[in-house]
């Protein structure tokens, strides 16, 4: 037997902790580690170099969203990005296996198994994209037990006076409550090794645990590192449209999930505004086209407040907290939440947060907030009128949505607990599940719908079809006929892409010939955007960084100028640099941040020229 019930070993030396695990487990070690930011990274890193010293250990890593600083693409990403890492990330250790993947040059004894990825992170990766394992959340715990565990290593809070549970797992319970459970049961057997962290927020309620689960820990101001903090997204006006139409479905007294980024902070923003200035949210609704008469609509107050049952806790949902819409109580709390990785604010704001208060956020287990089963009355009494929030990278005209993957097989993220989540939108009562999109994308300057006829990558199947949202509006295809689910995507397209796609559908023979797409959906624009949205942006309504921001004002400023570099045309580009040839004064301050101010050789010029080509554009 692996595990022992005595008091645990603390190492302040990571690699004597690693001859630890391999004296008990021997030398086939298959380690489990949480998603994002519960990582032991320094256990994880010493079992690492020990197999890479040692060809007669065999190791296996199953982990899932492993947390890097973004990396630069190009030149001038460099000149932004690295100064913004090294304020934000520095301190943060890398893991080595996550190196030896970007290198190519993982060892034959070593395999990585992940079964969520950081979006885009391992796109050009062979080696990530074959060792990929395709889960759902909820299914995660048995490819682990599948697999032998014989460690598990995750990163923990603790303190003394805590008793009788001074550890906690704050950040990521997610799979671990019940691998420890299971291990209690004698249905699993492994190493629970624990890295304390000093800046991980103490989260008491199911996350807090007693010292004797653990075996090994790991405690040293040597190994004790700031927590990976990824700056909040700035809110576009498409983003903000689509988040106030989703804000309008939610009612109030109801369950609420959102994902993570810009569309969640948008929908976060949406509801704050229907709480805190009612008539300026049902103005905005209105001049997006919402009809105040339909009963879909929820414009009203929260009264009652909303409960939030949530696989990520994402920041929105402190934000949601703070403005007294997150406040149904369940079991006396007002979150159940599975994992969350967030920005420094957040994480203060959970360390800071007196005990009485931070006990209305319960982490707990995936298999509590993903899933019905165990305890499934309980669960249904509580998750009334629930609205499941979701973003995807696609869907096609018949409802089916590609959030994960895309069509040559190769995964830009993962399933997650999308599916989960859809799930439960058709198993409670009352209940409907959304999935927010872009109606379009830019890259090199090309647009591209995100509405497609056909796509050859499903993450959720049409059978599952809800509501889908864009920034042009709601298609409500739940339970409707193929040829209305058609005609309902159609008027939330964009307006370019229209004619092309019903086109598909009419050769198909899925929508009569005759059809026409009504008028009102004829101005599916970015101007028409614009022209809805502009004026309360300009008053403050609407701002980039709703919930405030990591980036200083001059970065913010000089975002939407890059990602318009980003996805330009070389035309667009061209155009761009001879607008730049004079910039200004207003913008020194941006060329002094991109270093650029006194450009030196003939690419400096250019990428001052182009800079400044695009700021004068964003005015």
């Amino acid at each position: 037997m692996i595990h022992t019930t005595s008091a645990p070993a603390t190492f302040d030396d990571p690699a004597r902790l690693a001859d630890a695990i391999i004296e008990k487990v021997g030398k086939t070690i298959v380690l489990a580690m949480p998603l994002g930011l519960g990582k032991a990274n320094h256990i994880a890193n010493a079992l690492y170099d020990k197999a890479v010293a040692n060809p007669a250990l065999k190791l296996t890593i199953f982990t899932a969203l492993t947390l890097e600083p973004p990396r630069a693409k190009n030149a001038l990403e460099h000149r932004f990005l690295d100064p913004i890492a090294q304020r934000l990330f520095a301190g943060y250790p890398p893991l080595h296996y996550a190196t030896a993947i970007h290198e190519g040059q993982v060892p034959p004894n070593i395999t990585i198994n992940e079964f969520f990825f950081e979006a885009g992170q391992w796109l050009g990766s062979p080696y990530a994209q074959q060792h990929y394992i395709c889960a759902n959340y909820t299914d995660a715990l048995h490819y682990v037990l599948d697999r032998g565990v014989n460690v598990v290593g995750q990163l923990v809070a603790h303190r003394a006076g805590e008793m009788p549970h001074p550890f906690s797992l704050s950040c990521n319970p997610d799979l671990t409550i019940d691998l420890l459970e299971l291990r209690r049961d004698g249905k699993a057997d492994f190493l629970f090794c624990g890295q304390i962290n000093s800046e991980l927020p103490f989260l008491r309620n199911d996350a807090a645990i007693a010292a004797d689960e653990f075996d090994i820990v790991l405690d040293s101001p040597a190994t004790d590192f700031p927590l990976f903090a990824p700056p909040r997204e700035p809110v576009e006006l498409a983003d903000y449209a689509a988040g106030l139409h989703a804000a309008s479905t939610v009612p109030d007294g109801g369950t609420l999930q959102i994902g993570i980024g810009s569309m969640g902070d948008a929908v976060a923003r949406g509801l704050v505004l229907r709480q805190k200035r009612n008539a300026d949210f049902c103005q905005l609704l209105a001049t997006l086209g919402h009809d105040p008469g339909s009963p879909a609509v929820h414009t009203e107050p929260f009264d009652t407040g909303l409960y939030s049952c949530t696989e990520m806790f994402v920041e929105g949902l402190l934000d949601l907290h703070r403005a007294g819409i997150l406040k149904r109580e369940v079991d006396g709390v007002v979150l159940h939440g599975g994992f969350f990785v967030g920005s420094r604010a957040f994480y203060r704001a959970l360390r800071d947060m007196p005990a009485e208060a931070a006990a209305k956020f319960c982490m707990t287990s995936i298999s509590f907030v993903n899933a019905l089963y165990h305890d499934e009355d309980k669960k249904r009494s509580a998750r009334v009128k629930a609205r499941f929030l979701n973003d995807a990278m696609m869907a096609t005209l018949l409802g089916d949505v590609v959030s994960d993957g895309l069509d040559d097989g190769r995964i830009v993220s993962g399933v997650g607990g999308q599916y989960n989540f859809i799930a439960q939108g058709f198993a409670l009562d009352g209940a409907r599940s959304a999935v927010l999109l872009r109606a379009t994308r830019t890259v090199k300057g090309k647009t591209q719908s995100n509405i497609r006829w056909r796509y050859g990558h499903t993450t959720i199947p049409r059978h599952l079809r809800d509501m889908i949202i864009t920034e042009y509006g709601i298609a409500d295809i739940r339970g409707k006929t193929d040829r209305d689910v058609i005609a309902a995507m159609l008027v939330i397209a964009d307006s370019r892409f229209q004619d092309e796609l019903l086109l598909q559908a009419k050769d198909a023979g899925k929508i009569e010939r005759g059809y026409e797409l009504p008028k009102s959906a004829r101005d599916n624009t970015p101007d028409a955007v614009a022209r809805a949205l502009k004026p309360a942006a300009e008053a403050g309504l609407l701002p980039a960084f709703p919930f405030g921001s990591d980036f200083t004002d001059v970065e913010q400023r000089l975002i939407p100028a890059l990602e318009m570099l980003k996805s330009a045309s070389l035309g667009t580009l061209v155009w761009l640099a001879l607008r730049g040839l004079s910039g200004p004064a207003d913008h020194a301050d941006c060329m002094e941040r991109m270093g650029l101010a006194r450009p030196h050789g003939i690419a400096d010029r250019l990428y001052a020229r182009l800079i400044r080509g695009a700021l004068a554009r964003r005015q």
